[in-house]
């Protein structure tokens, strides 16, 4: 993770915003940093993640217990998180 973020106050802000359990966010969170990872970057040096692709890979670890939606919510919550504090932003 980027040492720019405070991983603590970062789950804290998805489970005040989703309800989810913080040990819920921190699997989903690990999950996504692996598919991240493993993601080719364009010339540019930017990474494009399509967030169904992002959630479709979550939802197949077998660690994962979560309905579609649950997990939607806490990668969306967490893109707020990232956004509010400028370390994230959409490509168009």
């Amino acid at each position: 993770m980027n040492q720019a973020i405070n991983e603590q106050e970062m789950i804290a802000f998805i489970a005040g915003q989703t309800k989810a359990d913080p040990k819920v966010i921190t699997l989903i969170l690990k999950h996504e940093q692996a598919f991240i990872n493993s993601a080719k970057a364009n010339a540019k040096g930017e990474v494009d993640i399509d967030s169904d692709d992002l959630v479709d890979f979550v939802l197949s670890r077998s660690d994962v217990k979560l309905d579609e939606l649950t997990v939607e919510r806490i990668l969306d919550a967490e893109m707020d998180y990232l956004m509010d504090k400028g370390l994230a932003g959409y490509l168009d």
